[in-house]
Protein backbone atom coordinates (compact mmCIF):
# COMPACT_ATOMS: atom_id res chain seq x y z
CA UNK A 1 0.00 0.00 0.00
CA UNK A 2 1.59 3.31 -0.85
CA UNK A 3 2.24 5.55 1.77
CA UNK A 4 0.76 9.10 1.32
CA UNK A 5 2.26 10.84 4.61
CA UNK A 6 3.78 13.99 4.00
CA UNK A 7 7.10 14.30 5.10
CA UNK A 8 8.82 17.05 7.00
CA UNK A 9 9.55 19.67 4.24
CA UNK A 10 6.46 18.70 2.21
CA UNK A 11 4.45 19.66 5.47
CA UNK A 12 6.45 22.85 5.67
CA UNK A 13 5.26 23.66 1.93
CA UNK A 14 1.90 22.53 2.55
CA UNK A 15 1.85 25.05 5.78
CA UNK A 16 2.94 28.11 3.52
CA UNK A 17 0.97 27.54 1.13
CA UNK A 18 -2.35 27.31 3.48
CA UNK A 19 -1.28 30.31 5.52
CA UNK A 20 -0.64 32.10 2.04
CA UNK A 21 -4.00 31.27 0.53
CA UNK A 22 -6.10 31.50 4.10
CA UNK A 23 -5.69 34.88 4.02
CA UNK A 24 -7.04 35.77 1.09
CA UNK A 25 -10.17 33.43 1.38
CA UNK A 26 -11.31 34.64 4.39
CA UNK A 27 -11.55 38.48 3.08
CA UNK A 28 -13.66 36.86 0.45
CA UNK A 29 -16.03 35.82 2.84
CA UNK A 30 -15.68 37.84 6.53
CA UNK A 31 -17.24 41.06 4.87
CA UNK A 32 -20.61 39.64 4.42
CA UNK A 33 -21.95 39.32 8.00
CA UNK A 34 -20.27 42.92 8.43
CA UNK A 35 -21.46 44.30 6.09
CA UNK A 36 -25.12 45.88 7.76
CA UNK A 37 -22.30 47.41 10.14
CA UNK A 38 -19.97 48.81 7.41
CA UNK A 39 -22.96 49.88 6.06
CA UNK A 40 -24.16 51.75 9.19
CA UNK A 41 -20.70 53.40 10.23
CA UNK A 42 -19.49 54.45 6.83
CA UNK A 43 -22.78 55.00 5.07
CA UNK A 44 -23.93 53.50 1.46
CA UNK A 45 -26.64 51.14 0.89
CA UNK A 46 -27.19 47.29 -1.29
CA UNK A 47 -25.14 48.77 -3.94
CA UNK A 48 -22.29 49.57 -1.75
CA UNK A 49 -22.48 46.41 0.11
CA UNK A 50 -21.94 45.01 -3.41
CA UNK A 51 -19.02 46.53 -4.48
CA UNK A 52 -17.60 45.99 -0.68
CA UNK A 53 -17.60 42.68 -2.04
CA UNK A 54 -17.03 42.79 -5.75
CA UNK A 55 -14.04 45.54 -5.58
CA UNK A 56 -11.93 42.72 -3.86
CA UNK A 57 -13.44 40.33 -6.48
CA UNK A 58 -12.52 42.30 -9.57
CA UNK A 59 -9.42 43.16 -8.82
CA UNK A 60 -8.49 39.45 -7.58
CA UNK A 61 -9.82 37.67 -10.37
CA UNK A 62 -8.95 39.98 -13.33
CA UNK A 63 -4.99 39.98 -12.23
CA UNK A 64 -4.76 36.25 -11.12
CA UNK A 65 -3.94 35.29 -14.46
CA UNK A 66 -1.65 37.60 -14.83
CA UNK A 67 0.44 37.10 -11.71
CA UNK A 68 -0.41 33.35 -12.23
CA UNK A 69 2.36 33.77 -15.26
CA UNK A 70 4.72 36.44 -13.63
CA UNK A 71 4.77 33.34 -10.64
CA UNK A 72 6.11 31.18 -13.35
CA UNK A 73 8.90 33.54 -14.93
CA UNK A 74 9.77 34.93 -11.38
CA UNK A 75 9.26 31.90 -9.03
CA UNK A 76 6.30 31.08 -6.52
CA UNK A 77 8.28 32.17 -3.41
CA UNK A 78 9.58 35.46 -4.62
CA UNK A 79 6.05 36.24 -5.88
CA UNK A 80 4.68 34.76 -2.92
CA UNK A 81 6.58 37.46 -0.55
CA UNK A 82 5.36 40.23 -2.84
CA UNK A 83 2.04 39.47 -2.55
CA UNK A 84 1.67 38.87 1.18
CA UNK A 85 3.72 42.41 1.90
CA UNK A 86 1.10 44.28 -0.59
CA UNK A 87 -1.89 42.60 0.94
CA UNK A 88 -1.08 43.42 4.83
CA UNK A 89 -0.86 47.14 3.65
CA UNK A 90 -3.87 46.91 1.88
CA UNK A 91 -5.58 45.41 5.07
CA UNK A 92 -4.63 47.91 7.62
CA UNK A 93 -5.91 50.45 4.86
CA UNK A 94 -9.53 48.66 5.01
CA UNK A 95 -9.41 48.48 8.30
CA UNK A 96 -8.69 52.00 8.83
CA UNK A 97 -11.09 53.44 6.57
CA UNK A 98 -13.24 56.23 7.05
CA UNK A 99 -15.74 56.48 4.03
CA UNK A 100 -17.00 54.17 1.62
CA UNK A 101 -14.56 55.00 -1.13
CA UNK A 102 -11.96 54.80 1.22
CA UNK A 103 -12.98 51.24 1.91
CA UNK A 104 -13.93 50.46 -1.70
CA UNK A 105 -10.65 51.79 -3.21
CA UNK A 106 -8.70 49.51 -0.16
CA UNK A 107 -10.29 46.70 -0.83
CA UNK A 108 -9.82 46.65 -4.61
CA UNK A 109 -5.83 46.74 -3.63
CA UNK A 110 -6.01 44.24 -1.37
CA UNK A 111 -7.48 41.81 -3.81
CA UNK A 112 -4.86 42.62 -6.11
CA UNK A 113 -2.58 41.80 -3.86
CA UNK A 114 -4.32 38.39 -2.85
CA UNK A 115 -4.03 37.55 -7.15
CA UNK A 116 -0.41 37.30 -6.29
CA UNK A 117 -0.93 34.86 -3.20
CA UNK A 118 -3.67 32.09 -3.97
CA UNK A 119 -1.83 30.72 -8.05
CA UNK A 120 1.53 30.90 -6.16
CA UNK A 121 0.49 28.59 -3.08
CA UNK A 122 -1.34 25.95 -4.80
CA UNK A 123 1.63 25.89 -7.36
CA UNK A 124 4.23 25.96 -4.63
CA UNK A 125 2.47 22.40 -3.65
CA UNK A 126 1.74 21.25 -7.65
CA UNK A 127 5.52 22.04 -7.76
CA UNK A 128 7.30 20.53 -4.88
CA UNK A 129 5.61 17.51 -4.28
CA UNK A 130 5.04 14.70 -6.10
CA UNK A 131 2.57 11.48 -6.06
CA UNK A 132 0.62 9.95 -4.20
CA UNK A 133 1.55 13.06 -1.09
CA UNK A 134 0.10 15.41 -3.67
CA UNK A 135 -3.38 14.32 -3.35
CA UNK A 136 -3.20 14.47 0.52
CA UNK A 137 -1.39 17.89 0.27
CA UNK A 138 -4.08 19.30 -2.04
CA UNK A 139 -6.77 18.44 -0.01
CA UNK A 140 -5.51 19.71 2.42
CA UNK A 141 -4.91 23.11 1.00
CA UNK A 142 -8.41 22.61 -0.54
CA UNK A 143 -9.85 22.08 2.94
CA UNK A 144 -8.27 25.40 5.00
CA UNK A 145 -8.67 27.16 1.99
CA UNK A 146 -12.18 26.71 1.30
CA UNK A 147 -13.03 26.27 5.34
CA UNK A 148 -11.76 29.90 5.31
CA UNK A 149 -14.71 31.11 3.05
CA UNK A 150 -16.70 29.44 5.43
CA UNK A 151 -15.53 30.33 8.57
CA UNK A 152 -14.90 33.55 7.89
CA UNK A 153 -18.40 34.81 8.66
CA UNK A 154 -18.33 33.45 11.93
CA UNK A 155 -15.23 35.66 12.89
CA UNK A 156 -16.58 38.61 11.34
CA UNK A 157 -19.44 37.99 13.21
CA UNK A 158 -17.68 37.79 16.76
CA UNK A 159 -15.42 40.47 15.35
CA UNK A 160 -18.30 42.79 14.62
CA UNK A 161 -20.72 42.46 18.01
CA UNK A 162 -17.78 42.59 20.56
CA UNK A 163 -15.03 44.49 19.09
CA UNK A 164 -15.15 45.64 15.91
CA UNK A 165 -15.16 44.97 12.09
CA UNK A 166 -11.89 46.94 11.77
CA UNK A 167 -9.94 44.08 13.27
CA UNK A 168 -11.10 41.12 11.32
CA UNK A 169 -8.54 43.23 8.39
CA UNK A 170 -6.21 44.31 10.90
CA UNK A 171 -5.20 40.94 12.18
CA UNK A 172 -4.26 39.79 8.70
CA UNK A 173 -0.77 41.35 9.70
CA UNK A 174 -0.35 38.29 12.20
CA UNK A 175 -0.34 35.20 9.65
CA UNK A 176 1.41 37.28 7.14
CA UNK A 177 4.56 37.80 9.39
CA UNK A 178 4.45 33.61 10.19
CA UNK A 179 4.18 33.29 6.47
CA UNK A 180 6.88 35.51 5.70
CA UNK A 181 9.00 33.85 8.89
CA UNK A 182 8.05 30.27 7.63
CA UNK A 183 9.56 31.12 3.82
CA UNK A 184 12.36 31.88 5.05
CA UNK A 185 13.33 28.12 6.41
CA UNK A 186 11.95 26.58 2.84
CA UNK A 187 14.91 25.11 1.11
CA UNK A 188 16.18 27.82 -1.81
CA UNK A 189 14.68 25.77 -4.98
CA UNK A 190 14.65 28.38 -8.54
CA UNK A 191 11.17 27.47 -9.90
CA UNK A 192 11.53 29.76 -12.10
CA UNK A 193 9.90 28.93 -15.91
CA UNK A 194 12.67 30.09 -18.46
CA UNK A 195 11.53 32.31 -21.56
CA UNK A 196 8.41 32.87 -20.06
CA UNK A 197 7.22 36.47 -21.54
CA UNK A 198 4.45 38.37 -19.81
CA UNK A 199 1.41 39.61 -21.33
CA UNK A 200 0.66 43.01 -19.71
CA UNK A 201 -1.76 44.01 -22.81
CA UNK A 202 -3.62 41.45 -22.19
CA UNK A 203 -3.84 41.27 -18.51
CA UNK A 204 -5.10 45.24 -18.73
CA UNK A 205 -7.76 44.25 -21.47
CA UNK A 206 -9.00 41.91 -19.31
CA UNK A 207 -8.78 43.84 -15.83
CA UNK A 208 -10.45 47.58 -17.29
CA UNK A 209 -12.98 44.87 -19.13
CA UNK A 210 -14.31 42.71 -16.16
CA UNK A 211 -14.21 46.16 -13.94
CA UNK A 212 -16.20 48.12 -16.97
CA UNK A 213 -18.93 45.21 -17.08
CA UNK A 214 -19.28 44.67 -13.35
CA UNK A 215 -19.75 48.33 -12.77
CA UNK A 216 -22.52 48.25 -15.52
CA UNK A 217 -24.12 45.42 -13.76
CA UNK A 218 -23.85 46.42 -10.11
CA UNK A 219 -25.60 49.69 -10.74
CA UNK A 220 -27.99 49.05 -13.30
CA UNK A 221 -30.60 48.66 -10.69
CA UNK A 222 -30.26 52.18 -9.92
CA UNK A 223 -30.12 53.37 -13.38
CA UNK A 224 -31.68 51.04 -15.71
CA UNK A 225 -30.74 49.29 -19.42
CA UNK A 226 -31.39 52.30 -21.53
CA UNK A 227 -28.63 54.53 -19.48
CA UNK A 228 -25.85 55.17 -21.01
CA UNK A 229 -24.11 55.43 -17.81
CA UNK A 230 -25.08 51.64 -18.27
CA UNK A 231 -24.94 50.58 -21.67
CA UNK A 232 -21.47 52.49 -22.52
CA UNK A 233 -19.12 50.56 -20.14
CA UNK A 234 -21.18 46.97 -20.32
CA UNK A 235 -20.64 47.06 -24.07
CA UNK A 236 -16.81 48.82 -23.95
CA UNK A 237 -15.87 45.62 -21.26
CA UNK A 238 -17.67 43.02 -23.62
CA UNK A 239 -15.66 44.62 -26.28
CA UNK A 240 -12.48 44.68 -24.37
CA UNK A 241 -12.76 40.70 -22.94
CA UNK A 242 -13.63 39.88 -26.33
CA UNK A 243 -10.42 41.27 -27.50
CA UNK A 244 -8.71 39.65 -24.67
CA UNK A 245 -9.79 36.18 -25.98
CA UNK A 246 -9.02 36.97 -29.65
CA UNK A 247 -5.23 38.11 -28.51
CA UNK A 248 -4.64 35.22 -26.47
CA UNK A 249 -4.85 33.54 -29.52
CA UNK A 250 -2.08 35.92 -31.44
CA UNK A 251 0.44 36.63 -28.55
CA UNK A 252 3.37 33.46 -28.24
CA UNK A 253 2.83 33.76 -24.30
CA UNK A 254 -0.60 34.07 -22.95
CA UNK A 255 -1.82 34.93 -20.13
CA UNK A 256 -4.80 32.43 -20.37
CA UNK A 257 -3.32 29.43 -22.67
CA UNK A 258 -6.49 28.62 -24.43
CA UNK A 259 -4.66 25.17 -25.29
CA UNK A 260 -5.27 24.21 -21.47
CA UNK A 261 -9.14 24.27 -22.93
CA UNK A 262 -8.25 21.47 -25.37
CA UNK A 263 -7.94 18.87 -22.06
CA UNK A 264 -11.15 17.81 -21.58
CA UNK A 265 -11.37 17.40 -17.70
CA UNK A 266 -9.42 20.90 -17.22
CA UNK A 267 -12.20 22.81 -19.49
CA UNK A 268 -14.96 20.70 -17.97
CA UNK A 269 -13.67 21.02 -14.20
CA UNK A 270 -13.58 24.43 -14.83
CA UNK A 271 -17.14 24.93 -15.79
CA UNK A 272 -18.40 22.87 -13.73
CA UNK A 273 -16.03 25.25 -11.38
CA UNK A 274 -18.00 28.28 -12.85
CA UNK A 275 -21.24 26.96 -11.79
CA UNK A 276 -20.69 25.91 -7.95
CA UNK A 277 -18.73 28.90 -7.20
CA UNK A 278 -21.25 31.10 -8.51
CA UNK A 279 -23.65 29.40 -6.21
CA UNK A 280 -21.40 29.43 -3.37
CA UNK A 281 -20.61 32.92 -3.21
CA UNK A 282 -24.45 34.04 -3.66
CA UNK A 283 -25.39 31.96 -0.81
CA UNK A 284 -22.92 33.16 1.46
CA UNK A 285 -23.78 36.82 0.57
CA UNK A 286 -27.19 36.04 0.79
CA UNK A 287 -27.61 33.95 4.41
CA UNK A 288 -24.93 36.40 5.89
CA UNK A 289 -27.09 39.66 5.10
CA UNK A 290 -30.82 38.06 5.32
CA UNK A 291 -29.86 36.61 8.84
CA UNK A 292 -29.39 39.90 9.76
CA UNK A 293 -32.40 41.54 8.79
CA UNK A 294 -34.44 43.55 11.32
CA UNK A 295 -37.88 42.64 9.46
CA UNK A 296 -36.81 39.10 9.03
CA UNK A 297 -34.67 36.36 12.03
CA UNK A 298 -32.84 39.72 13.30
CA UNK A 299 -30.37 37.69 14.36
CA UNK A 300 -26.58 39.64 15.48
CA UNK A 301 -24.01 39.26 13.61
CA UNK A 302 -22.12 36.18 15.56
CA UNK A 303 -25.03 34.26 15.06
CA UNK A 304 -25.24 35.11 11.82
CA UNK A 305 -21.96 33.53 11.39
CA UNK A 306 -22.41 30.69 13.28
CA UNK A 307 -24.90 29.58 10.96
CA UNK A 308 -22.64 27.95 8.80
CA UNK A 309 -20.40 26.69 10.93
CA UNK A 310 -21.94 23.27 10.23
CA UNK A 311 -20.05 23.24 6.68
CA UNK A 312 -16.71 24.42 8.65
CA UNK A 313 -16.74 21.23 11.02
CA UNK A 314 -17.76 19.00 8.02
CA UNK A 315 -15.35 20.44 5.96
CA UNK A 316 -12.21 19.94 8.33
CA UNK A 317 -13.22 16.44 9.19
CA UNK A 318 -13.92 15.08 5.52
CA UNK A 319 -12.00 16.94 3.31
CA UNK A 320 -8.70 15.59 3.38
CA UNK A 321 -10.12 11.93 3.63
CA UNK A 322 -12.34 12.50 0.29
CA UNK A 323 -9.28 13.88 -1.32
CA UNK A 324 -7.48 10.50 -0.63
CA UNK A 325 -10.31 8.78 -1.96
CA UNK A 326 -10.72 10.00 -4.95
CA UNK A 327 -7.42 10.13 -5.60
CA UNK A 328 -7.93 6.12 -5.78
CA UNK A 329 -10.84 5.60 -7.42
CA UNK A 330 -11.20 8.97 -9.45
CA UNK A 331 -13.30 12.23 -8.86
CA UNK A 332 -15.82 11.96 -11.31
CA UNK A 333 -18.51 10.08 -8.38
CA UNK A 334 -17.26 12.97 -6.30
CA UNK A 335 -17.47 15.94 -8.25
CA UNK A 336 -21.16 14.61 -9.19
CA UNK A 337 -22.64 13.60 -5.91
CA UNK A 338 -21.13 16.75 -3.76
CA UNK A 339 -23.02 19.20 -6.15
CA UNK A 340 -26.04 17.10 -6.11
CA UNK A 341 -26.19 17.31 -2.40
CA UNK A 342 -25.46 20.85 -2.82
CA UNK A 343 -28.01 21.86 -4.54
CA UNK A 344 -30.14 19.54 -2.44
CA UNK A 345 -29.10 21.51 0.83
CA UNK A 346 -30.04 25.18 -1.09
CA UNK A 347 -33.24 23.91 -1.68
CA UNK A 348 -34.25 23.40 2.17
CA UNK A 349 -33.57 26.88 2.69
CA UNK A 350 -36.65 27.27 1.14
CA UNK A 351 -37.94 25.99 4.51
CA UNK A 352 -36.88 29.56 6.24
CA UNK A 353 -40.52 31.55 6.83
CA UNK A 354 -42.25 33.39 9.81
CA UNK A 355 -41.96 31.90 12.58
CA UNK A 356 -37.85 31.73 12.11
CA UNK A 357 -36.46 28.76 13.75
CA UNK A 358 -32.59 28.04 12.97
CA UNK A 359 -32.63 24.20 14.02
CA UNK A 360 -35.47 23.41 11.66
CA UNK A 361 -35.19 25.77 8.89
CA UNK A 362 -31.44 26.50 8.43
CA UNK A 363 -29.66 23.71 10.04
CA UNK A 364 -30.54 20.82 7.89
CA UNK A 365 -29.73 22.79 4.91
CA UNK A 366 -26.11 23.80 6.76
CA UNK A 367 -25.74 19.94 6.85
CA UNK A 368 -26.46 18.71 3.66
CA UNK A 369 -24.22 21.50 1.77
CA UNK A 370 -21.15 20.29 4.51
CA UNK A 371 -21.37 17.01 3.55
CA UNK A 372 -21.93 18.28 -0.64
CA UNK A 373 -19.52 21.04 -0.49
CA UNK A 374 -16.83 17.83 1.60
CA UNK A 375 -17.54 15.33 -0.49
CA UNK A 376 -16.90 17.90 -4.37
CA UNK A 377 -13.82 20.47 -3.23
CA UNK A 378 -10.96 18.72 -3.09
CA UNK A 379 -11.58 15.80 -6.12
CA UNK A 380 -12.41 19.09 -8.32
CA UNK A 381 -9.05 20.94 -7.39
CA UNK A 382 -7.03 17.63 -8.07
CA UNK A 383 -8.76 16.53 -11.33
CA UNK A 384 -8.56 20.07 -13.03
CA UNK A 385 -4.26 20.61 -11.98
CA UNK A 386 -3.86 16.66 -12.46
CA UNK A 387 -5.01 16.88 -15.88
CA UNK A 388 -1.96 20.07 -16.68
CA UNK A 389 1.09 19.21 -16.10
CA UNK A 390 3.50 20.59 -13.07
CA UNK A 391 5.68 22.66 -15.17
CA UNK A 392 2.09 24.91 -15.94
CA UNK A 393 1.01 24.25 -12.52
CA UNK A 394 1.01 28.29 -12.13
CA UNK A 395 -0.78 29.31 -14.74
CA UNK A 396 -3.20 26.46 -14.66
CA UNK A 397 -3.94 27.35 -10.50
CA UNK A 398 -4.81 31.06 -12.03
CA UNK A 399 -6.99 29.71 -14.23
CA UNK A 400 -9.01 27.97 -12.36
CA UNK A 401 -8.73 30.22 -9.08
CA UNK A 402 -9.94 33.34 -11.70
CA UNK A 403 -12.67 31.47 -12.93
CA UNK A 404 -13.89 30.93 -9.01
CA UNK A 405 -13.42 34.43 -8.36
CA UNK A 406 -15.00 35.61 -11.41
CA UNK A 407 -18.08 33.36 -10.80
CA UNK A 408 -18.90 34.86 -7.52
CA UNK A 409 -18.19 38.22 -8.92
CA UNK A 410 -20.51 37.81 -11.16
CA UNK A 411 -23.08 36.62 -9.48
CA UNK A 412 -22.84 39.39 -6.67
CA UNK A 413 -23.16 42.04 -9.39
CA UNK A 414 -26.13 40.38 -10.66
CA UNK A 415 -27.97 40.34 -6.49
CA UNK A 416 -30.43 42.73 -7.24
CA UNK A 417 -31.80 41.58 -10.75
CA UNK A 418 -31.69 38.04 -8.38
CA UNK A 419 -33.43 38.64 -5.29
CA UNK A 420 -35.64 41.43 -7.12
CA UNK A 421 -34.76 44.42 -5.74
CA UNK A 422 -34.42 43.75 -1.70
CA UNK A 423 -33.22 40.88 0.22
CA UNK A 424 -36.67 39.96 1.98
CA UNK A 425 -38.19 36.38 2.72
CA UNK A 426 -39.23 36.50 -1.27
CA UNK A 427 -35.55 37.65 -2.37
CA UNK A 428 -33.94 35.16 -0.12
CA UNK A 429 -36.71 32.31 -1.49
CA UNK A 430 -35.38 33.23 -5.04
CA UNK A 431 -31.97 33.71 -3.83
CA UNK A 432 -32.28 29.72 -3.06
CA UNK A 433 -33.62 28.96 -6.39
CA UNK A 434 -30.90 30.18 -7.98
CA UNK A 435 -28.24 28.81 -5.49
CA UNK A 436 -29.90 25.58 -6.11
CA UNK A 437 -30.03 25.39 -9.80
CA UNK A 438 -26.28 26.46 -10.34
CA UNK A 439 -25.53 23.56 -7.85
CA UNK A 440 -27.20 20.98 -10.09
CA UNK A 441 -25.57 22.79 -13.20
CA UNK A 442 -21.92 21.79 -11.68
CA UNK A 443 -23.28 18.28 -11.12
CA UNK A 444 -24.70 17.86 -14.65
CA UNK A 445 -21.11 19.02 -16.05
CA UNK A 446 -19.69 17.29 -13.95
CA UNK A 447 -21.34 13.92 -14.74
CA UNK A 448 -21.09 14.37 -18.02
CA UNK A 449 -17.83 15.91 -19.18
CA UNK A 450 -15.06 14.62 -16.19
CA UNK A 451 -13.11 11.56 -16.95
CA UNK A 452 -11.08 9.49 -14.25
CA UNK A 453 -7.77 9.42 -15.27
CA UNK A 454 -6.39 5.42 -15.85
CA UNK A 455 -5.72 3.56 -12.74
CA UNK A 456 -2.35 2.54 -12.07
CA UNK A 457 -1.19 -0.41 -14.27
CA UNK A 458 -3.91 0.53 -16.60
CA UNK A 459 -3.31 0.04 -20.30
CA UNK A 460 -5.23 2.83 -21.40
CA UNK A 461 -3.44 5.79 -23.24
CA UNK A 462 -3.43 9.18 -21.41
CA UNK A 463 -5.61 10.63 -24.75
CA UNK A 464 -8.81 9.60 -22.87
CA UNK A 465 -8.16 12.69 -20.40
CA UNK A 466 -8.58 15.20 -24.39
CA UNK A 467 -11.32 15.67 -26.23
Amino acid sequence: MTDTRLSAPQRLVTTIAILASFVTSLDMSVTNVALPRISEELGGGLSTQQWVVDAYLVTLSALMLLAGSIADAYGRVFIMRIGLIGFGIASLAVGLAVSPEMMIIARALQGAAGAFLLPSSLALITSRISGAAQGQAIGAWTAVTTGAMIVGPLLGGVFTDYLSWRLVFLINVVPIGLTLWMLKKLPDTDDRQRGVRIDWLGGAAAAIGLGLAVWALIEEPAHGWESPVIWVPLSAGTALLLAFLWWQTRVSSPILPLSLFRVRNFWTGNLATLFIYAALSLNGFVIGVYLQNPNGPALTATLAGLASLPITILMVLLSSKIGALAGKYGPRLFMTVGPLLLGAGALLLLLVGDPFSYWWQVLPSMVVMGLGLSIMVAPLTAAILGAIGPERSGIASAVNNAISRVAGLIVIALLATIVGGQLDLRGFHSAAIVTGALFFAGAIVSFLGIRNPPREGNAESEAAQHS
